[in-house]
């Protein structure tokens, strides 16, 4: 399994489980036309697992 330690390292996941000591209040982001997301930051000893690919990715 590929570790990522680097700023700006990057999970691209259909579902990413996620574990910190502190979690950020979700924000509302902008996709693209009517889409929105919610952005949230983890930080203190954070840590994420990607526990299902996207489709069609390879």
């Amino acid at each position: 399994m590929t570790e990522c330690y680097e700023a700006g390292d990057a999970l691209h996941g259909y579902r990413i489980r996620a574990e910190a000591r502190k979690v950020s209040d979700p924000r509302v982001i902008a996709k693209s036309g009517r889409h929105k997301a919610q952005r949230i930051i983890l930080t203190e000893k954070a840590g994420a697992v990607i526990e299902r690919t996207l489709g069609g990715i390879k």
